[in-house]
């Protein structure tokens, strides 16, 4: 198996415990899908936390391809990206920050310049002392 496999074809690979082909599995490059049938809970957590694929589902196969809440997609030799419903578009887009603020309750202390008072005031206000706000207010720090 030095080949990828795209058609009819299933190869099968024997182990002696289970666990053992998420190893298996994580020497080869990133499979495009991965698939597990089993109904025990902790084997299921261990899969989806070791093994990466582009897609990976539990007690079935290739239903992902019609979820359209969810990519599908590749990673690394496998393909990139995840192209499906809303995911090409927001892979595509730029989403800008915004953020709006009043000025109720906004310190001058905080912008330029900075003047001896205002460079006290925050460092008596870093140190956490009210003694030393008081004292940089008045300027005998």
């Amino acid at each position: 198996m030095s080949e990828e496999i795209f058609g009819p074809l299933l190869p099968i690979l024997v182990v002696d415990k289970l666990e053992e082909s998420f190893d298996v599995i994580n020497t080869w490059p990133k499979p495009l899908a991965a698939y597990i049938f089993t109904s025990n809970k902790k084997l299921k957590e261990q899969f989806v936390m070791t093994v990466s694929a582009g897609g990976l589902v539990v007690n079935d196969t290739t239903v992902h391809l019609a979820v359209h809440t969810l990519p599908f997609g590749g990673v690394g030799e496998s393909g990139l990206g995840a192209y499906h419903g809303k995911f090409p578009f927001d892979a595509f887009s730029h989403k800008k920050s915004v953020l709006y603020r009043g000025f109720f309750g906004d310190a001058a202390i905080r912008y330029p310049p900075y003047t001896n008072t205002k460079m006290r005031l925050l460092k008596a206000l870093i140190g956490g002392g009210i003694i030393g706000v008081i004292r940089a207010l008045f300027g005998s720090s």
